[in-house]
């Protein structure tokens, strides 16, 4: 018998595997409500855009937020970060599993005040142990980013 035939000499087919199905805002929208503490469920973030190489998340313009001088504080800001990063991760990943957060360094060029900020996180380097990320946090109808932000996670499963 001929290599790749089968008994009869007819060709041997095989199935093309599922095509993933896209990682979807909803999907990213679950793994908030279900895997986050209520703390961070409180920034009332929303998921704009998922996608194998960037993520897009808002974080509302809330008093609650805001630190004297009436700007939002650095640790919503890096704590949006971190929380958009996990999303990213999963979105490039195809599914959410677990991880943590190895590094994350933080610079802020302006304050940000009375306007909502666009969280664009971009997977620069997905392993199989480790991933690391670029992050943006610009107010809304900005031209510059407020924030930029580098992570490193650790993949655990």
């Amino acid at each position: 018998m001929a290599a790749g035939t089968g008994r009869h000499n007819h060709p041997v087919t095989q199935t093309p595997p599922a095509p993933t199905p896209a990682f979807t805002p909803a999907d990213g929208e679950k793994i908030l409500a279900e895997n986050f503490a209520p703390w961070v469920l409180d920034l009332a973030l929303t998921v704009l855009e998922t996608g194998p190489e960037v993520t897009v998340l808002r974080l509302p313009w809330s008093d609650r937020l805001a630190r004297d001088g009436g700007s939002i504080s650095g640790q919503a800001l890096m704590a949006a970060a971190d929380t958009a990063t996990v999303l990213a991760i999963s979105a490039a990943r195809g599914a959410y599993g677990p991880m943590t957060t190895v590094q994350q360094s933080t610079s802020f060029q302006r304050p940000v005040t009375g306007a909502d900020v666009i969280i664009r996180v971009r997977v620069t380097k997905l392993g199989k142990r480790m991933a690391f990320a670029d992050i943006t946090m610009t107010p809304e109808g900005a031209a510059e980013p407020s924030a930029t932000a580098s992570t490193v996670y650790a993949l655990l499963g």
